[in-house]
């Protein structure tokens, strides 16, 4: 019978299943970091129990790393402890820790893929909600708990209940200026942030056939903030291309083996999918959010919605709600609107291809007066290509400090902060109350050219009307 990738992935690591109807789910790789690991850790040692298989384990530091210090130790205390603990809990038990030393250490979602540690048709966990990035790959991957990292870590296994799947099928092609970032965020406005309960959203369709793989990264990354568990990208000739030679990846008689294996977790044509949503891509337009959560999003040609015309009242209040805290006014346009910080990076838009694109529009640009911009590499690989590329320069000359590898920004969980009610201009997947460090912070998501429009400018703005984006592609093609 037919199956889907999701239905193949799950019952080749099906051990039993449990009483209560859950599965227990061998899990085949497991990446882990200093911020949801230290008590998973402390947990095995009050048991007496070792770490089952460590070498399906992985770790780096990226959370809580400051991307202006290298030199330790560091200014926050908190800060040095986690990473002392990671790197004893790590030789302790075996487990391959990308340090800071080793010049492979970054963003965990960043750095399995680009050492060939992520590979389809396993699962991988992570104790962090955007480990579905790694499903571009043709993984069934997911964030976990840290009981849950504790039960990993002790027998290679986790409970999990069986998702229902959603293909999610865009077809067409983008037009100039229009990016990966758009099409999830374009995704997540049409579904909702709970539309993706319970599912597993299978990326389909000539667009993502046509996508490299860190634009199905992106993807993927954000399946979570549609409420889905698990977002995955079928494998095929651009995932094969893209993990061939990479360190953790199979090589020669095995390399020929493993692609013929991977081949065969592609869904099959005719399987049975439990809802299909089709999409045009030439309907997606450069996408922000304007609210307090990645559904609330719109085009940046469209104004911000008005209470007053909301279809019921739970919608009109949720709309009240997030215009009184990002302080802005109704039925007007998201564009003009003012921003204090802009911010490049992230496991979302922290990689080669962002960096490469947007340097392409900034040079010989400058960001307006009065705005922080920074750019921060989501691995110490990726910073070297940048740096190897002149990247680094273009950023710094165009008045972005450009930084160490790290989370940065994103959640704040270290000295990159928002300040009192600053707005940002956000490359990263989530504008929560609070998500960027100041309890009245206020983020907008967005592509990272529209982030290099929003610094250039001093405001939210169209990147096709600010770089001319598809008269230089015209020009180009």
């Amino acid at each position: 019978m037919a199956q889907s990738l999701f239905e193949k992935v799950w019952n080749a690591h099906a051990v039993r299943t449990l009483a209560n109807g859950q599965t227990q789910l061998l899990i085949g790789t497991h990446l882990i970091h200093e911020v949801t690991s230290p008590q998973a850790f402390g947990m095995l040692r009050d048991l007496n129990l070792p770490v089952l298989m460590p070498t399906r384990t992985f770790a780096t530091v990226d959370h809580i790393v400051p991307t202006d210090q290298f030199v330790e130790p560091y200014s926050d205390p908190l800060a040095q402890a986690m990473m002392d603990e990671l790197r004893e809990n790590c030789a302790d038990n075996n487990v391959t820790f990308f340090d800071r030393g080793t010049g492979k250490q970054g963003i965990v979602h960043i750095v399995g893929p680009e050492q060939g540690i992520t590979q389809p048709g396993t699962t991988i966990a992570c104790g962090d909600s955007h480990t579905s990035t790694h499903g571009a790959f043709g993984a069934i991957a997911f964030g976990i708990g840290t009981t849950q990292i504790r039960d990993v870590l002790a027998t290679q296994t986790m409970a999990l209940g069986r998702l229902k799947v959603r293909r999610i099928e865009v077809n067409g092609k983008l037009g100039p200026g229009v990016y990966a970032k758009d099409v999830v965020l374009h995704i997540i406005a049409q579904l909702g942030v709970n539309g993706g309960t319970g599912y597993a959203y299978e990326y389909a369709g000539s667009l993502f056939d046509s996508f490299s793989m860190e634009q199905r990264m992106t993807v993927c990354n954000m399946s979570i903030e549609g409420g889905a568990r698990v977002g995955y990208v079928n494998p095929d000739d651009t995932t094969f291309d893209y993990l061939k030679g990479r360190p953790y990846s199979p090589v020669g008689s095995d390399w020929e083996a493993a692609v013929e294996r991977w081949s065969g977790f592609s869904s099959d044509a005719g399987c049975t999918y439990d809802d299909v949503v089709v999409i045009d891509a030439e309907v997606i337009a450069p996408t922000v959010t304007w609210g307090i959560n990645p559904g609330q999003g719109i085009s940046i040609e469209q104004n911000i919605p008005d209470p007053e015309t909301a279809q019921t009242v739970d919608e009109g209040s949720s709309i009240e709600e997030a215009l009184a805290y990002m302080k802005l006014a109704p039925g007007v346009p998201i564009k003009g609107t003012e921003i204090d910080v802009a911010f490049i990076g992230s496991c979302t838009n922290g990689r080669l291809s962002d960096f490469q694109e947007v340097a392409k529009y900034l040079e010989g640009r400058k960001v307006a007066a009065g705005v922080k911009a920074i750019a921060v590499p989501g691995s110490q690989i990726v910073a070297a290509q940048c740096e190897q590329l002149g990247l680094d320069k273009v950023f710094a000359d165009a008045g972005f400090e450009w930084r160490a590898a790290g989370c940065s920004m994103c959640l704040a969980m270290n000295p990159d902060k928002l300040i009192g009610d600053q707005l940002c201009a956000s490359s990263s997947n989530r504008n929560f109350k609070g998500r960027q460090g100041s309890p009245t912070g206020r983020t907008v998501l967005m592509s990272p050219l529209m982030v290099a429009a929003a610094a250039a400018t001093g405001h939210i703005a169209d990147a096709r009307e600010v770089f001319e984006v598809g008269e230089q592609a015209a020009v180009q093609h």
